[in-house]
């Protein structure tokens, strides 16, 4: 069996884009604001949350796309519904 080193463990489980100077995963923070949701407006706000929390950290300006393309769906979907 290939057993992974630390680090590269914590690339995968834990990996810095998605963490704050404090310690707070982007994980925890999507958990506690899509509680309440579900379907594809739960996967459209964890995206933008996701992508608006690593931005520039990762990606940069593709990330602010990425976020961008998902609230506006978001958007779409919830302004259908009213």
């Amino acid at each position: 069996m290939n057993e992974l080193k630390y680090s590269e463990q914590d690339a995968i489980n834990h990996p810095d884009h998605y963490k704050s100077r404090s310690g707070m995963e982007t994980i925890d923070v999507i958990q506690a604001f899509t509680e309440d949701l579900s379907g594809i407006t739960a996967v459209c706000t964890a995206n933008v949350i996701k992508y608006m929390c690593r931005w520039s950290h990762k990606n940069g300006v593709e990330d602010l796309k990425k976020a961008q393309w998902y609230l506006n769906h978001l958007i779409d979907i919830v302004e259908g519904e009213n």
